[in-house]
């Protein structure tokens, strides 16, 4: 029996592989149900790594069928409003909603493989080589083979490190308006088909376009890592905090925030060293943010987390004995998840810094005209 803890994406996508290839799996999560909480904002899946590991759980179609159409495209500002570069998408990387992502998966495996309302409170190695894993519910499983799929504060990681996620020093407040092309059809227009990015001074306000005419926002800013416990018990909260911060922005731009039809979000970003890794444990490893938790800025995390389910399943299917396979699994992982955070990390301070937007917008040029070069070639 292999054990899973955690029902996101990487989670999904190992329990996908392994039970379609005959493997006895089961998944323990925290949520009461698959539509407990909203799952967050949209997601551009990467050709190497998020499409291969759909592909590998045969489920690619049916994510064509979810994608929103031009999505991908990108639009960069400053914070007078003025546009600094302008993409169409390409559909190189098709933009997805988080949540429809994972309802897909989820209705990809039978009923019962996934255990719901399952928040696991304590995880301990036996003497016997097993796990045993107590939940507060008062259920205790005890398994030879454990995956912490469980996320950034993850209860599995301490049976192989003491390292843990460490505060950028930045902060988003998340904002959401629904409706938009007959209640916000400025902002609307702002954001375009896909993504904004207004940045200026080392803030920024970062929005995007999800399906049913909605759009969810961020303003992003430095701050101490107390900042949203401090503020929400403060008058006015955090809306009022984040409308000094951004006083002289172009308002429109500050709107798609200021006009949230719902409480802003105190979301403080962390992330685990570049380049951590940690001595094999016999019997237990780790997938996505639980291994290599990073900034959002390098479109990285969620595609990392479903390539990790699926060359793990692949491994596990592969190898005679669990050991050989996360062995295997982990010397593969490592590497490449040390140069996706060195390139979230580079992400950050490409858009954080006292010269923004240039820096990202050099950087998205660069890459257009490597693109065209290797177009040319091929």
């Amino acid at each position: 029996m292999i054990t899973i803890l955690g029902a996101g994406l990487g989670g999904l996508v190992l329990a996908r592989i392994l039970h379609i290839s005959g493997m006895d799996v089961r998944v323990f999560e925290s949520d009461a149900s698959a539509s407990a909480r909203h799952q967050g904002g949209m997601l551009d899946m990467h050709v190497e790594s998020g499409q291969a590991a759909l592909k590998v759980a045969g489920l690619y179609e049916q994510f064509r069928g979810i994608v929103l159409e031009e999505g991908d495209a990108l639009r960069v500002l400053d914070k007078t409003g003025r546009v600094h570069l302008a993409e169409a998408g390409n559909d190189l990387r098709p933009e997805v909603e988080r949540g429809q992502l994972r309802a897909m998966l989820i209705a990809s495996l039978p009923e019962g493989i996934i255990r719901w309302g399952h928040r696991a409170t304590a995880v301990a190695a036996a003497a016997d080589g097993t796990y045993i894993v107590t939940f507060t519910n008062g259920l205790s499983i005890r398994t030879d083979v454990l995956i912490g799929a469980d996320g950034a504060w993850s209860k599995v990681r301490p049976l192989l490190t003491d390292i843990r996620p460490v505060y950028t020093g930045l902060s988003f407040a998340e904002a959401r308006l629904t409706e938009v092309s007959s209640h916000f059809p400025e902002q609307g227009e702002i954001v375009g088909k896909g993504t904004v990015m207004a940045l200026s001074e080392r803030k920024g306000i970062l929005a995007h376009r999800e399906p049913g005419d909605v759009l969810c926002s961020y303003a992003a800013f430095e701050a101490p890592a107390e900042w949203s416990a401090e503020v929400a018990s403060k008058a006015g909260g955090l809306l009022e905090d984040v409308l000094m911060r951004f006083s002289d922005w172009d308002r429109p731009l500050v709107d798609l925030v200021a006009k949230s039809e719902a409480p802003l979000i105190a979301r403080p970003l962390f992330a685990l060293p570049v380049g951590h890794r940690w001595t094999r444990g016999p019997g237990v490893t780790l997938i996505g943010d639980a291994a290599h938790l990073m900034s959002p800025f390098a479109g990285e995390g969620a595609n990392l987390a479903m390539r990790d389910g699926a060359e793990l399943a692949q491994a596990l299917l592969a190898y005679d004995g669990a050991e050989a396979a996360l062995a295997a699994y982990e010397a593969v992982m490592f590497a490449r998840s040390e140069s996706a955070a060195a390139e979230s990390a580079t992400g950050l301070a490409l858009c954080f810094n006292d010269q923004a937007p240039h820096p990202i917008v050099d950087f998205f040029l660069g890459m257009r005209s490597e693109a065209e070069t290797a177009t040319g070639a091929a």
